[in-house]
Formats: C-alpha cells, structure tokens, sequence
C-alpha cells in the first residue's frame, strides 16, 4: 500500500492502521523528507507539485491513499498528476481523501476537493474511492485539554465531527477492498455545538472547560498571521461558513462501515494520548 502525505496526521493514522494488520506501507513523503516517514513504514520521496517520484512509489502497489497538502492552492494538479502515474502503473484502487460537502461553494479550499475529485473520477472511473470526512475531534482536542475552547466562529454552529482514528479505520477497509468505487461521507456520532463541546470535554476530563468566541480579525492577526494569505483567507471564509450553520452530515453511516459505535467526543478527550497537530 501507497500512502501519500504519510507524515501528516491523517497519513500517519491511516500508516498506522494498516501496519495494525499486517499491511506494508510506502509512505510517500517530500524528498528530503524521508525520516519524518511513519516508523515501520518504508519511505519514497515524492514530489506532488512536480509529479517526481510518484510513478516509482506507486509502481507495483495494490492501492493508494492520495491525500494533498492541507489547503494548497495546486491540490487539482496533484490531483491529475497522481491520476496520470495511476493510470501509467496500472494501479488498481486510488483512495482519495475529500472533505464533507465538497461542492459548498462558500469555502474555496473544498471547491478544489470536488474539482480534483472530477478529475480523479474522469481519468480512473471506478478504481477511485472517495472519503469525505467531517472534521476532526483532534482539531480542537488540545484546546479541550487546555480548558478553553475559543474559535472565530459561532459557538452555537452544529457540528458531527469525527474521530480521526475512525476515519483510519475506513480508510484501511477500503485500501484493502471494501466499498470499492464509492464515495462515502465520514460524519460523527453527535450533532454538538462548540458550547456543548465544552461541556462533554469538562464531564470527560473532570475539571471545567470554557468556551468563548474570538473576533476573526483577532485570529487572522494570531494563528492565522503564520499562514499564507491564500490559506488564510480560505480558513477565513470556512469560518463564516460555520456561522452560517456549522458543518454537519448524515450520521447513520459510519457506524455500518466501523461494525461499531463511533468514537464520541467525550471519549476521544478523556483518551490518554498525543495530540497530533498537523494533517
């Protein structure tokens, strides 16, 4: 198996759930960038703003977990440049990594998600699966565990946010064969708001955790100012997209794909355990 963007959070959960069984893992990383690669997997440098390396990574494998750099402008060109070795390879399965609600057209950085899904889709047909998770317990586990959850969006938006570890565990499933040529959306068991989060993350740690909403200009000026203006502005928009009514999906499926309950909200932050931060 091929996992492309490997030394990410989602790459390295994904590497890791298939090692879990057994599987063999090329973890595709920037050249120069071998030793980041998941332990027990084998590095290959590949180049995705380029196409370097991908055929070679990709040459005589099963399947391929293709995931872009979060919210790079080119994820469409990655996109045909990982299609075009595919195909060149003969490489059965691609797995592409989408977002919840690709086509919402307020968010720029998942428009490029429905785009480069086209494209994967026109050139490969049916060996592309698609995986549109919601978004991550992890994003705002460390704050929990902080004891304050503060966000540049409502503190009343709804959201069915997923744990990462679940989404690793489909992703494998279908690396190795499961619902082959489907798209499938990854939503949580809970619809919470930021404000119930806090309160599911004060039950689950046992000590208070606030919550508060802080002005956009005050996170452009904070974590934002470390981002490009492209990344910025797009995390921007998805922000006033929360506002307008969060980010929720139908709940009912994963259970089915999982063979069990969800991971909570509550049960991920009282987990003992890292909290990775980067995709």
């Amino acid at each position: 198996m091929v996992v492309v963007g490997a030394s990410g959070k989602t790459g390295r959960a994904v590497t890791a759930a298939l090692l879990a069984r057994g599987v063999p893992v090329r973890a595709a990383v920037r050249p120069g960038a071998e030793a980041a690669a998941p332990a027990g997997s084998t590095p290959a440098p590949v180049d995705l703003e380029t196409g370097q390396g991908l055929e070679d990574a990709l040459d005589g494998a099963r399947a391929a977990y293709h995931l872009a750099p979060n919210l790079h402008p080119g994820e469409v060109g990655m996109a045909a440049r990982v299609a075009t070795a595919a195909a060149t390879t003969g490489l059965p399965t691609v797995v592409f990594h989408s977002v919840l609600h690709p086509d919402d057209p307020r968010m720029p950085h998942h428009l490029r998600k429905a785009e480069a899904e086209t494209v994967l889709r026109t050139a490969l047909g049916e060996r592309v699966t698609v995986l549109r998770p919601a978004a991550y317990h992890q994003n705002l586990l460390a704050q929990a565990r902080s004891g304050m959850l503060a966000v540049p969006y409502s503190l009343d938006a709804p959201f069915t946010n997923i744990d990462l570890d679940d989404v690793a565990q489909v992703a494998a499933d279908v690396l190795l064969g499961a619902h082959a040529g489907a798209t499938l959306d990854l939503a949580g068991p809970q619809v919470l708001t930021v404000r119930q989060m806090a309160e599911h993350a004060a039950a689950g740690l046992g000590r208070p955790v606030s919550d508060r909403r802080i002005p956009l200009s005050q996170w452009r000026a904070g974590p934002g100012a470390a981002l490009s203006v492209q990344a910025c502005d797009d995390l921007a928009a998805m922000f006033t997209a929360y506002d307008d009514g969060g980010l929720t999906g139908d709940r009912a499926l994963l259970p089915e794909l999982l063979g069990r309950p969800p991971t909570t909200w509550m049960t991920c932050v009282s987990q003992p355990g890292s909290t990775p931060a980067d995709r």
